[in-house]
């Protein structure tokens, strides 16, 4: 098999697909790596590195993309399109329910997408691959509210730890999830008051637990929610369906009743967001204010942090990476349930239900690899 890894270009994406140990067990394995010049450079690996693994370095995206297998972190956006083509295999991020434009291109030009956020666990339901960077986006969330609630940056000054004798901030997080949980950490860590909303009462308790009552739980409703980002200097947004929209539990109505100057930051803006006002932006230019509120909705967090987020990332895709090189793709869908879950389109159709459901696409598995 070819694999190849081009460069990323979404604006402050610095990460890339693959390390240079990856390269080097590919090619032990007879299979052959093109990567673009530069594709590492953001997460510190040059390409000497890769070359003295075995790679191929190539001047251009077009011979990257040229493989059998595109590996990527992010979804193809607009000058990548020209690439999909039928046949072609890629395996990357794409939170295409948020997407429609995408969704449209890979079915229309017949390249099958295998998209590592609906990748799952068939006995836990764990996405193992969505989980180290919702690791890191969940940590990085408390980080970036800190900053944006200091007056320089627009809120209301706030430290969200406090000092003797002054009550720290509060920090409410919709979603017991992973990314929840570990702003959770951070947050108990820099000893704000930290509320955390969620529906399933056995993550809460679990929760509870955990962190010995330095976190309050709160049963997810609407309001409950009215409540609790009234009183919250910080809303981290923190809620997932997998492979599909997220719904809006904070609308637009509702902020008017945030605290002038108070932060949202919407880590699930990439599948659309949690909060009705929320958009996509960039590390370039990361925020915008509605209603006295800033927002902090960066789609890309971990990208800030690239050589951390490109090893914990890469952990968790490489075997299936290696696993499609090393079968093809026919044997890996038939045995391998994870990474079935992970198959986004295939064959000019949307091959994920609950994908298929969230932009009103006709839904279709190929029958043959029904396991």
């Amino acid at each position: 098999m070819i694999i190849g890894v081009p460069k990323e270009i979404k604006s402050d994406e610095y990460r890339v697909a693959i390390t240079a140990d990856g390269v080097r067990t590919l090619t032990l394995a007879g299979h052959s790596v093109l990567i673009e010049r530069s594709a590492g450079a953001g997460s510190g690996i040059s390409d000497s590195e890769f070359e003295r693994e075995g790679a191929k370095m190539v001047d251009s995206a077009e011979e990257a993309w040229s493989a059998d297998i595109v590996v990527k972190v992010k979804e193809p956006i607009e000058p990548e399109y020209k690439y999909l083509r039928e046949g072609l295999i890629l395996y990357t991020f794409l939170h295409l329910a948020a997407d429609p434009k995408l969704a449209k291109e890979l079915v229309t030009s017949g390249t099958i997408a295998i998209g590592y956020e609906t990748v799952q666990d068939e006995k836990t339901g764990a996405l193992p691959m969505l989980i180290p960077m919702s690791e890191v986006a969940g940590r990085m969330a408390v980080q970036a509210g800190a900053k944006y609630l200091e007056k320089e940056h627009g809120g209301r000054g706030v430290l969200l730890a406090g000092v003797p004798g002054v009550q720290a901030g509060k920090i409410a997080i919709l979603g017991a999830g992973i990314v929840g949980t570990n702003a959770a950490k951070i947050a108990v860590g820099l000893g704000a008051r930290t509320l955390i909303l969620d529906t399933n009462l056995s993550r809460l308790r679990y929760l509870d637990d955990v962190f010995n009552g330095r976190i309050e739980t709160i049963y997810s409703n609407s309001h409950n929610i009215r409540q609790a980002i009234s009183e919250a200097d910080l809303l981290i947004g923190a809620v997932l369906v997998a492979g599909a929209k997220t719904p809006w539990l904070v609308t637009r109505d509702m902020l008017g009743e945030m605290k002038t100057g108070s932060v949202i930051v919407d880590v699930s803006v990439d599948q659309g967001g949690c909060v009705e006002t929320s958009r996509p932006t960039s590390h370039s230019d990361p925020t915008f204010v509605v209603d006295s509120v800033t927002h902090y909705c960066v789609a890309n967090m971990p990208g800030a942090v690239p050589r951390t987020s490109t090893l914990a990332l890469t952990n968790a895709s490489f075997p299936g990476l290696l696993e499609l090189a090393e079968n093809g793709l026919e044997k890996t869908m038939q045995e391998n349930f994870p990474l079935r879950m992970g198959l986004n389109v295939a064959e000019g159709h949307i091959a994920h239900r609950q994908v298929a459901e969230s932009l009103d696409m006709p839904y279709k598995f190929p029958a043959r690899w029904n396991g």
